[in-house]
């Protein structure tokens, strides 16, 4: 069974944030939020930030860029 977290603002319930093996996903029940709906992120502090800033400023986070795209060419 997987394991789920209520994510809530100030009381609102926005979502929930599954444990997976890469972090957190994100499933959107708030309208607000459906831009970061099936998001993945390292911790359930990040999403719940993540969920947070986006439902406060309209606009989702853009998502870290991978390691290896970060490095450049090699």
């Amino acid at each position: 069974m997987l394991q789920s977290h209520i994510v809530d603002i100030d009381g609102i319930f926005v979502g929930a944030a599954v444990l997976i093996g890469g972090g957190y996903k994100f499933v959107a029940v708030d309208r607000r939020l459906v831009g970061l709906d099936g998001r993945v992120l390292p911790t359930l502090g990040d999403l719940r930030r993540a969920a947070r800033a986006a439902f406060f400023s309209g606009r989702v986070p853009a998502p870290p860029l991978p390691a290896v795209a970060a490095e450049g060419p090699g």
